[in-house]
Protein backbone atom coordinates (compact mmCIF):
# COMPACT_ATOMS: atom_id res chain seq x y z
CA UNK A 1 0.00 0.00 0.00
CA UNK A 2 1.03 3.54 -0.68
CA UNK A 3 2.85 5.44 2.27
CA UNK A 4 0.18 8.03 2.71
CA UNK A 5 -3.10 5.54 2.42
CA UNK A 6 -1.32 3.97 4.98
CA UNK A 7 -0.56 7.34 6.99
CA UNK A 8 -4.11 8.30 6.37
CA UNK A 9 -5.44 4.77 7.56
CA UNK A 10 -3.34 4.79 10.75
CA UNK A 11 -4.49 8.48 11.21
CA UNK A 12 -8.43 7.08 10.74
CA UNK A 13 -8.04 4.50 13.80
CA UNK A 14 -6.41 7.40 15.87
CA UNK A 15 -9.62 9.87 15.64
CA UNK A 16 -11.09 10.49 18.86
CA UNK A 17 -14.99 9.89 19.41
CA UNK A 18 -15.52 12.56 17.22
CA UNK A 19 -16.56 10.97 13.67
CA UNK A 20 -14.69 13.92 11.84
CA UNK A 21 -12.56 16.05 13.91
CA UNK A 22 -8.49 14.78 14.03
CA UNK A 23 -7.57 14.84 17.89
CA UNK A 24 -3.60 15.00 17.74
CA UNK A 25 -3.33 14.19 21.37
CA UNK A 26 -4.22 10.59 20.61
CA UNK A 27 -2.23 10.20 18.03
CA UNK A 28 0.58 7.86 17.65
CA UNK A 29 4.40 9.15 17.83
CA UNK A 30 5.16 7.30 14.83
CA UNK A 31 2.62 8.60 12.40
CA UNK A 32 3.04 11.64 13.45
CA UNK A 33 6.40 10.86 12.57
CA UNK A 34 6.02 9.79 9.57
CA UNK A 35 3.72 12.76 8.81
CA UNK A 36 7.04 14.80 9.33
CA UNK A 37 9.05 13.11 7.16
CA UNK A 38 6.91 13.47 4.43
CA UNK A 39 6.11 17.01 4.96
CA UNK A 40 2.45 16.72 3.59
CA UNK A 41 0.82 19.94 3.66
CA UNK A 42 -2.69 18.56 4.44
CA UNK A 43 -0.82 17.90 8.30
CA UNK A 44 -0.03 21.74 8.83
CA UNK A 45 -1.76 22.82 11.79
CA UNK A 46 -3.02 19.41 12.96
CA UNK A 47 -0.16 19.27 15.24
CA UNK A 48 3.41 20.74 15.92
CA UNK A 49 6.85 18.49 16.38
CA UNK A 50 9.19 19.68 19.26
CA UNK A 51 12.94 19.21 18.79
CA UNK A 52 15.02 18.53 22.43
CA UNK A 53 18.32 19.00 20.88
CA UNK A 54 16.72 22.57 19.75
CA UNK A 55 14.61 23.20 21.87
CA UNK A 56 12.08 24.84 18.88
CA UNK A 57 9.10 23.39 17.67
CA UNK A 58 7.86 23.22 14.18
CA UNK A 59 5.33 22.87 11.78
CA UNK A 60 5.48 19.40 10.12
CA UNK A 61 6.00 20.96 6.45
CA UNK A 62 9.04 22.66 8.11
CA UNK A 63 12.08 22.58 5.44
CA UNK A 64 14.42 22.29 8.26
CA UNK A 65 16.54 18.39 8.19
CA UNK A 66 14.02 16.24 9.61
CA UNK A 67 15.11 15.61 13.13
CA UNK A 68 15.99 12.17 14.65
CA UNK A 69 13.16 10.12 15.93
CA UNK A 70 14.43 10.12 19.35
CA UNK A 71 14.27 14.14 19.64
CA UNK A 72 10.54 14.51 18.69
CA UNK A 73 8.19 15.33 21.13
CA UNK A 74 4.13 15.99 19.27
CA UNK A 75 1.94 18.33 20.66
CA UNK A 76 -1.69 19.23 19.46
CA UNK A 77 -1.48 23.01 19.91
CA UNK A 78 1.59 25.90 19.38
CA UNK A 79 0.31 26.89 23.04
CA UNK A 80 1.20 23.24 24.41
CA UNK A 81 4.55 23.33 23.06
CA UNK A 82 5.38 26.95 24.41
CA UNK A 83 3.93 25.40 27.85
CA UNK A 84 6.75 22.69 27.19
CA UNK A 85 9.36 25.08 26.94
CA UNK A 86 9.61 25.00 22.85
CA UNK A 87 10.17 28.38 21.17
CA UNK A 88 8.27 29.14 17.71
CA UNK A 89 10.78 27.86 14.69
CA UNK A 90 11.65 30.74 12.70
CA UNK A 91 11.38 29.40 9.18
CA UNK A 92 8.62 27.57 9.35
CA UNK A 93 6.14 30.37 11.70
CA UNK A 94 3.85 28.53 13.53
CA UNK A 95 2.12 31.82 13.82
CA UNK A 96 0.78 31.47 10.09
CA UNK A 97 0.12 27.45 10.60
CA UNK A 98 -4.15 27.17 9.46
CA UNK A 99 -5.25 27.27 13.24
CA UNK A 100 -5.83 23.14 13.81
CA UNK A 101 -9.42 21.80 14.46
CA UNK A 102 -8.46 19.39 16.97
CA UNK A 103 -10.57 20.66 19.96
CA UNK A 104 -13.98 20.97 17.60
CA UNK A 105 -16.66 18.91 18.32
CA UNK A 106 -14.63 17.04 21.06
CA UNK A 107 -15.57 19.67 23.78
CA UNK A 108 -18.31 22.31 23.49
CA UNK A 109 -17.28 24.12 26.43
CA UNK A 110 -13.63 24.31 25.16
CA UNK A 111 -14.93 25.92 21.34
CA UNK A 112 -16.54 28.39 23.06
CA UNK A 113 -13.78 29.25 24.80
CA UNK A 114 -11.29 29.31 22.32
CA UNK A 115 -14.06 31.15 20.36
CA UNK A 116 -13.89 33.96 22.83
CA UNK A 117 -10.24 33.99 23.38
CA UNK A 118 -9.89 34.95 20.10
CA UNK A 119 -12.20 37.88 20.38
CA UNK A 120 -9.64 39.10 23.14
CA UNK A 121 -11.63 37.62 26.18
CA UNK A 122 -8.03 37.07 28.36
CA UNK A 123 -6.51 40.59 27.15
CA UNK A 124 -6.93 43.77 29.30
CA UNK A 125 -6.21 44.87 32.92
CA UNK A 126 -9.68 43.45 33.86
CA UNK A 127 -9.71 39.88 31.97
CA UNK A 128 -8.99 36.50 33.95
CA UNK A 129 -9.85 33.14 33.19
CA UNK A 130 -12.10 33.16 36.29
CA UNK A 131 -14.27 35.59 34.23
CA UNK A 132 -14.19 33.53 31.12
CA UNK A 133 -15.19 30.56 33.36
CA UNK A 134 -18.50 32.66 34.34
CA UNK A 135 -19.35 33.45 30.86
CA UNK A 136 -19.23 29.83 29.68
CA UNK A 137 -21.41 28.64 32.89
CA UNK A 138 -18.55 26.38 34.09
CA UNK A 139 -15.96 26.35 36.98
CA UNK A 140 -12.60 28.03 36.61
CA UNK A 141 -10.75 24.45 37.93
CA UNK A 142 -13.06 22.34 35.47
CA UNK A 143 -12.24 24.94 32.00
CA UNK A 144 -8.72 24.55 32.98
CA UNK A 145 -9.15 20.82 33.38
CA UNK A 146 -10.62 20.41 29.85
CA UNK A 147 -8.22 22.89 28.62
CA UNK A 148 -5.67 20.30 29.64
CA UNK A 149 -7.53 17.76 28.03
CA UNK A 150 -8.29 19.05 24.78
CA UNK A 151 -5.69 21.89 24.14
CA UNK A 152 -2.82 20.68 26.30
CA UNK A 153 -2.34 23.98 27.87
CA UNK A 154 -4.47 26.33 30.01
CA UNK A 155 -6.70 29.28 28.81
CA UNK A 156 -3.95 31.55 29.79
CA UNK A 157 -0.95 29.79 27.86
CA UNK A 158 -3.23 29.74 24.60
CA UNK A 159 -3.96 33.24 25.27
CA UNK A 160 -0.46 34.18 25.58
CA UNK A 161 0.48 32.31 22.62
CA UNK A 162 -1.99 33.81 20.83
CA UNK A 163 -0.25 37.16 21.69
CA UNK A 164 3.17 36.52 20.90
CA UNK A 165 2.82 34.75 17.46
CA UNK A 166 0.42 37.72 16.38
CA UNK A 167 3.10 39.74 17.66
CA UNK A 168 5.89 38.16 15.52
CA UNK A 169 3.84 37.52 12.85
CA UNK A 170 3.12 41.44 12.65
CA UNK A 171 7.19 42.09 13.42
CA UNK A 172 8.08 39.64 10.44
CA UNK A 173 5.06 41.18 7.84
CA UNK A 174 4.91 44.48 8.55
CA UNK A 175 6.39 47.95 9.18
CA UNK A 176 4.37 48.70 12.18
CA UNK A 177 7.05 50.48 15.22
CA UNK A 178 7.09 48.51 18.26
CA UNK A 179 5.17 49.97 20.60
CA UNK A 180 2.05 49.62 18.11
CA UNK A 181 2.95 45.54 17.57
CA UNK A 182 2.90 45.97 21.57
CA UNK A 183 -0.35 47.52 21.77
CA UNK A 184 -1.94 45.65 18.62
CA UNK A 185 -0.98 41.79 19.99
CA UNK A 186 -2.57 42.82 23.53
CA UNK A 187 1.13 43.19 25.79
CA UNK A 188 0.16 45.49 28.56
CA UNK A 189 3.42 47.81 28.00
CA UNK A 190 6.24 47.62 26.05
CA UNK A 191 8.42 46.09 28.88
CA UNK A 192 6.40 43.04 29.31
CA UNK A 193 6.53 42.57 25.38
CA UNK A 194 10.22 42.66 25.34
CA UNK A 195 10.45 40.18 28.56
CA UNK A 196 8.16 38.19 26.99
CA UNK A 197 10.08 37.96 23.61
CA UNK A 198 13.75 37.52 25.34
CA UNK A 199 12.14 34.36 27.82
CA UNK A 200 10.95 32.38 24.30
CA UNK A 201 13.60 33.48 21.77
CA UNK A 202 16.61 34.88 23.70
CA UNK A 203 16.50 38.19 21.85
CA UNK A 204 14.47 41.46 21.77
CA UNK A 205 11.80 41.29 19.38
CA UNK A 206 13.63 44.10 16.84
CA UNK A 207 15.89 41.42 15.93
CA UNK A 208 13.14 39.28 14.32
CA UNK A 209 12.10 41.66 12.18
CA UNK A 210 13.31 41.18 8.51
CA UNK A 211 15.99 43.75 7.44
CA UNK A 212 14.23 44.31 4.27
CA UNK A 213 11.38 45.81 6.83
CA UNK A 214 11.63 49.45 7.82
CA UNK A 215 9.85 50.35 11.24
CA UNK A 216 6.91 53.00 10.06
CA UNK A 217 3.27 53.20 11.54
CA UNK A 218 2.06 54.59 7.92
CA UNK A 219 -0.74 52.52 7.27
CA UNK A 220 -2.39 50.24 5.18
CA UNK A 221 -0.29 47.15 6.94
CA UNK A 222 -0.78 43.55 5.22
CA UNK A 223 -1.13 40.44 6.62
CA UNK A 224 -0.65 36.69 5.37
CA UNK A 225 -3.87 34.57 6.72
CA UNK A 226 -3.05 30.82 5.80
CA UNK A 227 -5.93 28.41 5.44
CA UNK A 228 -5.71 24.56 4.77
CA UNK A 229 -6.28 23.41 1.21
CA UNK A 230 -8.12 22.80 -0.73
CA UNK A 231 -9.78 26.05 -0.95
CA UNK A 232 -12.86 27.25 -3.46
CA UNK A 233 -12.23 31.11 -3.20
CA UNK A 234 -14.36 31.61 -6.54
CA UNK A 235 -17.44 30.05 -4.84
CA UNK A 236 -16.75 32.33 -2.05
CA UNK A 237 -16.67 35.51 -4.35
CA UNK A 238 -19.65 34.13 -6.44
CA UNK A 239 -21.35 34.20 -2.86
CA UNK A 240 -20.24 37.67 -1.94
CA UNK A 241 -20.45 39.59 -5.41
CA UNK A 242 -24.34 39.94 -5.65
CA UNK A 243 -24.77 40.64 -1.51
CA UNK A 244 -22.38 43.54 -1.72
CA UNK A 245 -23.79 46.61 0.19
CA UNK A 246 -23.65 49.50 -2.42
CA UNK A 247 -21.10 51.78 0.01
CA UNK A 248 -19.97 49.49 2.14
CA UNK A 249 -18.20 46.23 0.46
CA UNK A 250 -17.56 45.71 -3.14
CA UNK A 251 -16.10 42.64 -5.03
CA UNK A 252 -13.71 44.18 -7.69
CA UNK A 253 -11.16 41.94 -9.86
CA UNK A 254 -10.73 39.13 -7.70
CA UNK A 255 -10.86 41.65 -4.19
CA UNK A 256 -13.23 41.56 -1.97
CA UNK A 257 -13.23 45.21 -0.08
CA UNK A 258 -15.19 46.52 2.76
CA UNK A 259 -15.43 49.06 5.50
CA UNK A 260 -15.63 47.33 8.66
CA UNK A 261 -16.47 48.88 12.75
CA UNK A 262 -14.27 47.50 15.75
CA UNK A 263 -15.31 48.62 18.83
CA UNK A 264 -12.83 50.02 20.89
CA UNK A 265 -12.40 50.94 24.82
CA UNK A 266 -14.24 54.33 24.54
CA UNK A 267 -15.75 54.51 21.14
CA UNK A 268 -16.21 52.28 17.45
CA UNK A 269 -13.16 52.47 14.94
CA UNK A 270 -13.94 52.03 10.97
CA UNK A 271 -10.97 50.40 9.30
CA UNK A 272 -11.09 49.58 5.54
CA UNK A 273 -9.57 46.08 4.14
CA UNK A 274 -9.16 44.40 1.36
CA UNK A 275 -8.81 40.76 1.03
CA UNK A 276 -7.05 38.61 -2.06
CA UNK A 277 -6.45 35.02 -2.68
CA UNK A 278 -2.41 34.21 -2.60
CA UNK A 279 -3.21 30.22 -3.41
CA UNK A 280 1.03 30.13 -4.30
CA UNK A 281 1.30 30.48 0.02
CA UNK A 282 -1.98 28.57 0.86
CA UNK A 283 -3.09 31.80 1.95
CA UNK A 284 -5.23 35.07 1.77
CA UNK A 285 -3.62 38.21 2.04
CA UNK A 286 -5.32 41.09 3.72
CA UNK A 287 -4.78 45.32 3.66
CA UNK A 288 -5.86 46.64 6.71
CA UNK A 289 -5.99 50.43 6.96
CA UNK A 290 -6.94 51.40 10.84
CA UNK A 291 -5.57 53.88 12.95
CA UNK A 292 -6.72 51.76 15.67
CA UNK A 293 -3.75 49.06 16.12
CA UNK A 294 -5.79 46.98 18.69
CA UNK A 295 -8.51 45.92 16.69
CA UNK A 296 -6.02 44.13 14.71
CA UNK A 297 -6.11 41.03 16.26
CA UNK A 298 -10.35 40.92 16.35
CA UNK A 299 -9.97 41.83 12.26
CA UNK A 300 -7.33 38.70 11.52
CA UNK A 301 -10.11 36.73 13.91
CA UNK A 302 -12.96 37.81 12.27
CA UNK A 303 -12.22 37.73 8.73
CA UNK A 304 -10.86 33.77 9.21
CA UNK A 305 -14.59 33.63 10.18
CA UNK A 306 -16.16 35.10 7.14
CA UNK A 307 -13.70 33.23 5.29
CA UNK A 308 -14.19 30.13 6.47
CA UNK A 309 -10.29 29.88 6.80
CA UNK A 310 -10.06 27.19 9.92
CA UNK A 311 -12.24 24.64 8.21
CA UNK A 312 -10.84 21.02 7.54
CA UNK A 313 -13.00 20.79 3.99
CA UNK A 314 -11.20 17.48 3.20
CA UNK A 315 -12.35 15.84 6.85
CA UNK A 316 -15.57 17.65 6.25
CA UNK A 317 -15.71 16.03 2.76
CA UNK A 318 -14.51 12.24 4.00
CA UNK A 319 -17.86 13.05 6.61
CA UNK A 320 -20.52 14.03 4.58
CA UNK A 321 -19.57 11.36 1.51
CA UNK A 322 -20.96 8.83 3.74
CA UNK A 323 -24.65 9.75 2.48
CA UNK A 324 -23.85 8.14 -0.98
CA UNK A 325 -26.59 10.35 -2.14
CA UNK A 326 -24.82 13.29 -1.19
CA UNK A 327 -21.71 12.41 -2.13
CA UNK A 328 -21.22 13.01 -6.35
CA UNK A 329 -22.07 16.87 -4.83
CA UNK A 330 -19.79 17.12 -2.51
CA UNK A 331 -16.75 15.82 -4.91
CA UNK A 332 -17.84 18.31 -7.84
CA UNK A 333 -17.33 21.05 -4.73
CA UNK A 334 -13.76 20.08 -3.49
CA UNK A 335 -12.96 23.37 -0.85
CA UNK A 336 -16.22 24.38 -0.25
CA UNK A 337 -16.40 26.96 3.01
CA UNK A 338 -19.97 28.61 4.62
CA UNK A 339 -19.05 32.32 4.04
CA UNK A 340 -20.00 34.19 7.38
CA UNK A 341 -20.40 37.52 8.27
CA UNK A 342 -18.28 40.69 9.80
CA UNK A 343 -20.76 40.08 12.75
CA UNK A 344 -24.12 38.25 14.02
CA UNK A 345 -26.02 41.94 14.32
CA UNK A 346 -25.14 42.43 10.69
CA UNK A 347 -25.92 39.14 9.25
CA UNK A 348 -29.19 38.95 11.31
CA UNK A 349 -30.27 42.51 9.62
CA UNK A 350 -29.53 41.27 6.44
CA UNK A 351 -31.38 37.95 6.69
CA UNK A 352 -35.06 40.14 8.08
CA UNK A 353 -34.11 42.29 5.22
CA UNK A 354 -33.93 39.23 3.00
CA UNK A 355 -37.00 37.25 4.02
CA UNK A 356 -39.64 37.07 1.19
CA UNK A 357 -38.03 39.19 -2.01
CA UNK A 358 -34.83 38.60 -4.09
CA UNK A 359 -31.29 39.06 -3.18
CA UNK A 360 -31.02 41.73 -5.61
CA UNK A 361 -33.89 43.48 -4.11
CA UNK A 362 -32.47 42.56 -0.54
CA UNK A 363 -29.44 44.20 -1.44
CA UNK A 364 -31.17 47.74 -2.62
CA UNK A 365 -32.79 47.72 0.91
CA UNK A 366 -29.79 46.97 3.09
CA UNK A 367 -28.34 49.77 0.95
CA UNK A 368 -30.88 52.09 2.11
CA UNK A 369 -31.05 51.35 5.29
CA UNK A 370 -27.43 51.97 5.77
CA UNK A 371 -27.40 55.74 4.41
CA UNK A 372 -30.22 56.19 6.49
CA UNK A 373 -28.84 54.78 9.67
CA UNK A 374 -25.25 55.95 9.44
CA UNK A 375 -22.82 58.48 8.96
CA UNK A 376 -20.17 58.88 5.74
CA UNK A 377 -16.44 57.70 7.09
CA UNK A 378 -13.88 60.24 5.87
CA UNK A 379 -13.09 60.76 2.28
CA UNK A 380 -11.22 58.74 0.95
CA UNK A 381 -12.34 56.21 -0.94
CA UNK A 382 -15.56 56.78 -3.50
CA UNK A 383 -16.51 52.93 -3.51
CA UNK A 384 -16.42 52.33 -0.19
CA UNK A 385 -18.36 55.07 2.20
CA UNK A 386 -20.18 53.81 5.20
CA UNK A 387 -20.06 51.14 7.97
CA UNK A 388 -22.55 49.25 8.27
CA UNK A 389 -25.24 50.92 11.50
CA UNK A 390 -24.17 49.48 14.95
CA UNK A 391 -27.22 47.87 17.13
CA UNK A 392 -27.94 51.85 18.58
CA UNK A 393 -27.86 53.78 15.57
CA UNK A 394 -30.40 51.39 14.13
CA UNK A 395 -32.56 51.36 17.71
CA UNK A 396 -32.96 54.93 17.31
CA UNK A 397 -33.52 55.63 13.68
CA UNK A 398 -36.43 55.87 11.99
CA UNK A 399 -37.49 53.33 9.32
CA UNK A 400 -40.69 54.56 8.26
CA UNK A 401 -39.03 55.70 4.67
CA UNK A 402 -37.30 52.16 3.99
CA UNK A 403 -39.93 51.16 1.79
CA UNK A 404 -40.92 47.68 3.33
CA UNK A 405 -43.93 46.13 5.13
CA UNK A 406 -44.25 47.51 8.64
CA UNK A 407 -43.95 43.85 9.83
CA UNK A 408 -40.58 43.33 8.45
CA UNK A 409 -39.36 47.17 9.98
CA UNK A 410 -40.51 46.06 13.60
CA UNK A 411 -38.41 42.94 13.40
CA UNK A 412 -35.51 45.23 12.62
CA UNK A 413 -36.03 47.58 15.48
CA UNK A 414 -36.66 44.36 17.80
CA UNK A 415 -33.67 43.16 16.59
CA UNK A 416 -31.83 46.21 17.21
CA UNK A 417 -33.21 47.05 20.90
CA UNK A 418 -32.66 43.27 22.24
CA UNK A 419 -28.84 43.58 21.03
CA UNK A 420 -28.69 46.81 23.23
CA UNK A 421 -30.44 45.35 25.63
CA UNK A 422 -28.46 42.18 25.86
CA UNK A 423 -24.86 42.48 24.80
CA UNK A 424 -24.65 38.48 24.90
CA UNK A 425 -27.50 37.62 22.66
CA UNK A 426 -24.49 37.37 19.75
CA UNK A 427 -21.66 36.30 22.29
CA UNK A 428 -19.30 33.94 20.16
CA UNK A 429 -19.08 30.17 21.47
CA UNK A 430 -23.15 30.00 22.74
CA UNK A 431 -23.59 26.48 21.85
CA UNK A 432 -26.28 25.91 18.73
CA UNK A 433 -28.79 25.30 21.24
CA UNK A 434 -28.51 28.30 23.43
CA UNK A 435 -28.15 30.55 20.33
CA UNK A 436 -31.25 29.69 18.75
CA UNK A 437 -33.80 29.76 21.54
CA UNK A 438 -32.07 33.47 22.25
CA UNK A 439 -32.79 34.28 18.56
CA UNK A 440 -36.09 33.10 18.22
CA UNK A 441 -36.95 35.16 21.37
CA UNK A 442 -37.10 37.97 19.24
CA UNK A 443 -40.18 39.05 17.86
CA UNK A 444 -40.40 38.64 13.76
CA UNK A 445 -37.39 35.69 14.16
CA UNK A 446 -38.61 32.35 13.31
CA UNK A 447 -36.76 28.97 12.82
CA UNK A 448 -35.27 29.75 9.80
CA UNK A 449 -33.85 33.11 10.10
CA UNK A 450 -32.22 32.32 13.88
CA UNK A 451 -30.70 28.86 11.82
CA UNK A 452 -29.33 31.27 8.98
CA UNK A 453 -27.82 33.55 11.43
CA UNK A 454 -26.44 30.65 13.12
CA UNK A 455 -25.14 29.93 10.34
CA UNK A 456 -23.72 32.95 9.05
CA UNK A 457 -23.22 35.17 11.62
CA UNK A 458 -22.08 32.84 14.26
CA UNK A 459 -20.06 30.45 12.44
CA UNK A 460 -22.13 27.19 14.25
CA UNK A 461 -21.27 24.50 11.42
CA UNK A 462 -24.29 22.30 12.13
CA UNK A 463 -26.57 24.99 12.10
CA UNK A 464 -29.25 24.05 9.38
CA UNK A 465 -32.23 25.63 7.79
CA UNK A 466 -34.13 22.74 6.46
CA UNK A 467 -37.00 25.20 5.61
CA UNK A 468 -34.81 27.33 3.15
CA UNK A 469 -36.71 27.28 -0.40
CA UNK A 470 -33.02 26.40 -2.56
CA UNK A 471 -31.47 23.97 -0.01
CA UNK A 472 -35.27 21.87 -0.43
CA UNK A 473 -35.16 22.65 -3.84
CA UNK A 474 -31.77 21.28 -4.72
CA UNK A 475 -32.13 18.61 -2.52
CA UNK A 476 -35.32 17.15 -4.45
CA UNK A 477 -33.10 17.46 -7.80
CA UNK A 478 -29.90 15.89 -5.77
CA UNK A 479 -32.02 12.96 -3.92
CA UNK A 480 -34.39 12.39 -6.91
CA UNK A 481 -37.59 12.75 -4.33
CA UNK A 482 -39.57 15.71 -2.40
CA UNK A 483 -39.20 16.75 1.19
CA UNK A 484 -40.60 18.57 3.65
CA UNK A 485 -38.60 20.62 5.85
CA UNK A 486 -39.18 17.26 8.70
CA UNK A 487 -38.08 15.13 5.98
CA UNK A 488 -34.82 17.01 5.05
CA UNK A 489 -33.96 17.71 9.11
CA UNK A 490 -34.63 13.89 9.77
CA UNK A 491 -32.08 13.10 6.62
CA UNK A 492 -29.63 15.92 7.87
CA UNK A 493 -28.91 13.73 10.51
CA UNK A 494 -26.53 11.59 9.08
CA UNK A 495 -24.25 14.82 8.55
CA UNK A 496 -24.16 15.81 11.70
CA UNK A 497 -21.59 17.79 13.40
CA UNK A 498 -21.34 19.40 9.84
CA UNK A 499 -24.58 20.11 8.50
CA UNK A 500 -24.19 23.99 7.71
CA UNK A 501 -21.27 22.35 5.30
CA UNK A 502 -24.43 19.84 3.71
CA UNK A 503 -26.75 22.98 3.42
CA UNK A 504 -23.79 25.18 1.58
CA UNK A 505 -23.07 22.28 -0.96
CA UNK A 506 -27.22 22.15 -1.49
CA UNK A 507 -27.18 25.75 -2.02
CA UNK A 508 -23.82 25.26 -4.38
CA UNK A 509 -24.79 23.03 -5.89
CA UNK A 510 -26.94 24.99 -8.86
CA UNK A 511 -22.94 26.15 -10.18
CA UNK A 512 -22.89 22.40 -11.08
CA UNK A 513 -24.51 19.41 -12.95
CA UNK A 514 -26.82 17.74 -10.40
CA UNK A 515 -27.41 14.28 -11.54
CA UNK A 516 -30.16 13.08 -9.55
CA UNK A 517 -31.47 9.89 -8.50
CA UNK A 518 -33.33 8.16 -10.11
CA UNK A 519 -36.21 9.35 -12.16
CA UNK A 520 -36.31 13.77 -12.37
CA UNK A 521 -39.03 14.77 -10.26
CA UNK A 522 -41.78 17.01 -11.70
CA UNK A 523 -41.63 20.65 -11.46
CA UNK A 524 -43.41 22.08 -8.06
CA UNK A 525 -43.88 25.07 -6.62
CA UNK A 526 -42.33 24.87 -2.62
CA UNK A 527 -44.71 25.41 0.15
CA UNK A 528 -42.45 26.36 3.24
CA UNK A 529 -43.62 27.24 6.60
CA UNK A 530 -40.85 30.28 7.17
CA UNK A 531 -40.44 32.25 5.56
CA UNK A 532 -43.49 32.03 3.56
CA UNK A 533 -43.60 31.85 -0.05
CA UNK A 534 -43.84 35.01 -2.30
CA UNK A 535 -44.60 35.54 -5.91
CA UNK A 536 -41.41 37.10 -6.41
CA UNK A 537 -39.64 34.65 -4.42
CA UNK A 538 -40.65 31.84 -6.44
CA UNK A 539 -39.75 34.15 -9.67
CA UNK A 540 -35.94 34.03 -8.34
CA UNK A 541 -35.61 30.69 -6.66
CA UNK A 542 -32.51 29.82 -8.53
CA UNK A 543 -30.76 32.48 -7.79
CA UNK A 544 -31.49 31.95 -4.46
CA UNK A 545 -30.44 28.62 -4.31
CA UNK A 546 -27.51 29.10 -6.45
CA UNK A 547 -25.44 31.87 -4.24
CA UNK A 548 -26.64 30.16 -0.71
CA UNK A 549 -29.50 31.68 0.76
CA UNK A 550 -30.82 34.96 1.66
CA UNK A 551 -28.94 38.79 1.77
Amino acid sequence: MHTEQVMNSELDHSRSSDPIALDPVLLDPAVCYRALQTRDARFDGRFFVGVTSTRIYCRPICPARTALREHCRFFPTAAAAEQAGFRACLRCRPEIAPQSPAWRGTANTVSRAMARIAEGALDGPRASVERLADSLGVGERQLRRLFDQHIGASPLAVAQTRRVLFAKQLLHDTRLPMASVAMAAGFGSIRRFNDTFLALYKRPPSQLRRRSVTASGAAPLILRLSYRPPFDWNALLAFFTPRAIPGVEEVRDGIYRRVVRVAGQTADHRAVIAVSHVPARRSVQVEIACDYVPALPVIASRLRRVFDLDADTEAIARHLSRDRALAPTVRRQPGLRTPGGWDAFEIAVRAILGQQISVAAARGLAAKLVTLCSQPIAPGDAALTHAFPSAQQLAAANLSSLGMPAARRNALQSLARAAVAQPDLFAAGNTLEESIDRLRSVPGIGEWTAQYIALRGLHHPDAFPASDIGILHNAEQIFGTPFSPAQLLARSEQWRPWRGYAAQHLWSASHTAIAPRGKQPRARKPSLPQPAPHPRLLATTSTIAATGGTL
